[in-house]
């Protein structure tokens, strides 16, 4: 791979921070950025604001013409061709570069879409699964933006449950070709795509993925979707009525296409929890900007607190959504650079990327569901005019509402997150058991008070309780369920939710002790503070889905003693949060923007 690695630390395996502590020079942040990352940044930035911001009305009204003008000269610029290798015409930088790229285009939904879906899932097969004649052939168009690539895989009645799909494929009689009949839904790009990543089952029962071009006889689009949000970008159904697809064309082997489909998500979930986090700091610009300039009774609506406490709440969210994006793609890139650099097989590549599945789930769907808060608070800041079409929020509004949707549903991603645990634990990958076990026996004998010194010690402290609450609600889930977990979904959720807002604790916290070691108490005050406000609002969420967890799975005199057992873990000494959130939002409205410092 060439240039910019992350961090050179030890392999992290996926969905250990559960079970293990971390120093903060475990995890990469955004403050670790090298001079190439921050200068592909300021590139990205750069186009952001005079290509795409200047377009987006236009782009709005489905002029995509300008569209594929616009992914060609991200092509040209480098920005499309990050995770292509160098040998078929691309960079092959980072992850963190990806993720930087995602984050930094997130200017417009539209166009953060079609260039989304065409750098990731449209292109990303290819490179992980792709023959090398199809690379040769494909990448290079992929990489420059001369080619436009989609993926197929939902259909009317399998969208989650994609591998329930119908489009059949069958191998013709001469052998030289598959004869594919369906019909795909919702395909991004569908309008103006060269190359698509359709999937169907050969023979009826092996499902497949195929390159299937444009131009291939019997392949056609429907009309556009009139869509609620995301409307700069095409969405289309494809038709499949005897579509002829020469042999070469197959992606992987017959009957593992599930490997494909699922492994090219995970890359989809952590851009687009990226790029939720570039969305919200360009909605705290435009929520300040207004509430600087806009009066009420006297005085500017930045003045008054319930204002002030929505820019807080921005601000805070933006800071812990870096601090998970940027941790997570550091394990990956740190991983991937241990890897045996000699060749160009992507299999050990791909599965670094599904080593952290868990991780990517939790960052598409805490990034999805913290965007739609932003938006909504947007439209609140902005009044009456945040429900005009002239103004920013009411587009932003909509075109948010897509991502809970997108790369899997955040229902079954929640799933994902708790199903991969337990996997992990029963497969022994993970020693989440025995550490269940260790609390549980821990818990019996009475909790002991920990010692923790050093920065921010009651934060860490507040994390290590965190992990254990989500230990004991887990514990307590799987002693009565056992392997009949799977069937219950509102206990896997709420797992989950504990799952997720550990990792956003604690993955702030060390954010923050890594810039107070670095700038100490005094310069590291904004993000500390950032810290304290997400991690008051996340306890009380942990602890009321241990609640929720724990009263299903227990009764009688075992759910009292539970529930106390409870308590004990969840006691500690609350954080002036309207001090806290009055000093963010100072900075805030002093700046402008969200600034860590």
């Amino acid at each position: 791979m060439s240039t910019v690695t992350a961090v050179s630390a030890p392999k992290i395996s996926g969905g250990s921070f559960l079970i293990g502590e971390r120093a903060p020079d475990d995890v990469f942040t955004p403050e670790d950025f090298t001079e190439q990352h921050l200068l592909i940044a300021q590139t990205a930035e750069e186009f952001a604001a005079n290509e795409i911001v200047p377009n987006m009305d236009k782009m709005e009204h489905k002029d995509f013409a300008l569209t594929r003008e616009l992914v060609r000269k991200a092509g040209e610029l480098g920005l499309s061709g990050v995770d292509v290798p160098e040998e078929y015409g691309g960079l092959e930088l980072d992850k963190v570069t990806s993720a930087i790229i995602a984050d930094r285009l997130a200017k417009y939904g539209g166009f953060s879409t079609t260039w989304g879906a065409h750098t990731c899932i449209g292109t990303l097969p290819i490179v992980y699964f792709g023959t090398e004649e199809q690379k040769k052939k494909y990448l290079p168009g992929l990489a420059s933006g001369q080619m436009i690539g989609a993926y197929a895989l939902s259909e009317s009645s399998s969208g989650s449950d994609a591998l329930n799909c119908r489009t059949r494929a069958e191998l013709s009689a001469g052998g030289t070709h598959y004869v594919l009949n369906g019909e795909k839904m919702w395909i991004t790009n569908a309008g103006f795509a060269d190359l698509f990543i359709v999937f169907a089952k050969v023979s009826g029962d092996k499902f497949t993925a195929f390159i299937i071009e444009r131009g291939f006889p019997g392949f056609s689009v429907g009309a556009e979707e009139h869509k609620m949000g995301i409307r700069g970008s095409s969405t289309c159904p494809l038709i499949l009525n005897d579509c002829k697809v020469p042999v070469d064309n197959v992606l992987g082997d017959i009957g593992k296409g599930h490997t494909i489909a699922f492994n090219v998500l995970n890359v989809g979930r952590f851009k687009l929890g990226a790029g939720c986090i570039g969305s919200a700091r360009n909605c705290l610009e435009s929520a300040t900007a207004y509430a600087k300039q806009r009066k009420a009774f006297g005085k500017v609506i930045a003045d008054f607190g319930l204002i002030r406490e929505k820019l807080a709440n921005i601000a805070t969210g933006i800071f812990v959504g870096e601090a998970m994006a940027y941790r997570t793609v550091g394990m990956m890139d740190s991983a991937i650079s241990q890897l045996d650099s000699g060749h160009h097989d992507m299999g050990p590549v791909r599965k670094v990327i599904d080593e952290y599945a868990i991780e990517c789930s939790i960052l598409k769907v805490w990034g999805s569901e913290f965007i739609s808060y932003v938006v909504d608070e947007m439209v609140q800041i902005y009044g009456g005019y945040g429900f005009v079409e002239e103004y920013p929020a009411e587009r932003t509004y909509r075109d948010a509402r897509i991502n809970r949707i997108f790369e899997g549903t955040n229902e079954i991603n929640r799933l994902v997150i708790t199903g991969f645990l337990l996997k992990r634990a029963m497969s022994g990958q993970l020693p989440l058991m025995a550490a269940i076990k260790s609390l549980m026996d821990e818990v019996l004998s009475g909790t002991r008070e920990e010692g923790t010194e050093g920065l921010l010690a009651d934060e860490r402290k507040l994390v290590a309780a965190a992990k254990k609450i989500g230990l004991f609600a887990a514990g307590v889930a799987t002693q009565r369920y056992m392997q009949a977990m799977q069937d219950q979904q509102e206990i896997m959720g709420a797992i989950a939710n504990m799952v997720i807002e550990t990792y956003a604790m604690e993955s702030a916290v060390l954010r923050a002790q890594k810039l107070a070691m670095r700038n100490g108490e005094a310069g590291s005050a904004y993000a500390t503070a950032m810290t304290r406000v997400y991690m008051a609002g996340a306890i009380e969420r942990i602890e009321s889905a241990a609640r929720k967890v724990i009263a299903a799975a227990s009764e009688g005199d075992m759910l009292r003693s539970q529930i106390a057992i409870l308590r004990r873990l969840c006691k500690y000494e609350p954080y002036n949060t309207i001090a806290l959130r009055e000093k963010i939002a100072q900075r805030v409205i002093e700046t402008g923007k969200y600034v860590v410092a």
